[in-house]
């Protein structure tokens, strides 16, 4: 006879299979067809190749030179990634002071308006000519425009607490740390990973617009250098890769989520 732990054990199997094909067939299936649409107007139309290449070539020599768009791939990853880790933890702690503080919160909140209104582009030649031509002006750029997400999510999500709860730690004499860690963070989380998943396609964003101006490495450069010598074949495989990084990246922040946030009737499916 069959164990019945392993009859079960083979069925969550098979249903966490289904519910991720659910997930990837769809979109993978639509990429297919844009591609075949793609690929047939090209050649019908005979559209120039420095104009708008034909998907069977991009995707030629993406593989061809896989190392290549990797190498240059991973340049612009560890910007992005180290500018939200950044951005995202000075904006927490500037959340959390506001938060407690109506009078930080008129002070400083201005001054991050300011810096969400003010154009990346503009400020970029700047970060070049104070930091030079390394990795920080990317960097800083990457935390410039990852910064305002997590500080208005941030100060939503931890004065969005329930009274019930905050009235009962009170009424137990607890410290405000205590009520910030038992009450106020589980109460963020869910805000904190809606602007997660804002910030980190922006991550990516933010260091190609670094590397445009201030990099002989990285996607950015690469479509910088492709643009100028009108391959449109290369610079179709970065936005791809840069697709597929972006992607991948708010992938990992929706696992995250949905492990952290199992108990939140966000993460109910109906």
């Amino acid at each position: 006879m069959d164990n019945p732990s392993m009859q079960d054990t083979s069925t969550s199997v098979r249903r966490r299979l289904v519910s991720a094909m659910s997930y990837v067939v769809p979109p993978v299936l639509a990429l297919l067809l844009a591609g075949i649409v793609w690929e047939t107007w090209v050649r019908v139309s005979d559209v120039p190749i420095y104009m708008v290449p034909p998907p069977s070539e991009v995707l030629k020599q993406l593989f061809w030179e896989f190392d290549f768009f990797i190498n240059e791939g991973s340049v612009t990853l560890f910007e992005a990634l180290v500018g939200f880790s950044i951005g995202a933890g000075v904006a927490l702690t500037g959340a959390a002071l506001m938060a407690h503080s109506r009078f930080l919160e008129r002070s400083l909140l201005p001054l991050a308006i300011l810096v969400k209104v003010t154009p990346v582009v503009a400020v970029a030649p700047l970060f070049v000519i104070w930091f030079g031509f390394g990795p920080i002006p990317k960097i800083l750029i990457t935390a410039l425009i990852t910064f305002f997400p997590v500080l208005v999510n941030g100060v939503t999500g931890f004065r969005s607490v329930d009274r019930g709860s905050l009235d009962f730690l009170r009424s137990l004499n607890a410290s405000r740390r205590e009520i910030f860690l038992i009450l106020r963070v589980p109460s963020a989380l869910p805000y904190l990973f809606s602007a997660f998943r804002v910030s980190i396609p922006l991550s990516v964003i933010g260091a190609v617009v670094g590397e445009w101006f201030s990099a002989d490495r990285g996607l950015g450069s690469v479509i910088i250098v492709a643009h100028s010598n009108l391959d449109m074949v290369t610079l179709f495989d970065a936005i791809f890769v840069l697709a597929f990084m972006g992607v991948g990246l708010t992938a990992l922040v929706s696992v995250a989520e949905r492990k952290a946030l199992f108990w939140h009737e966000s993460s109910v499916v109906v």
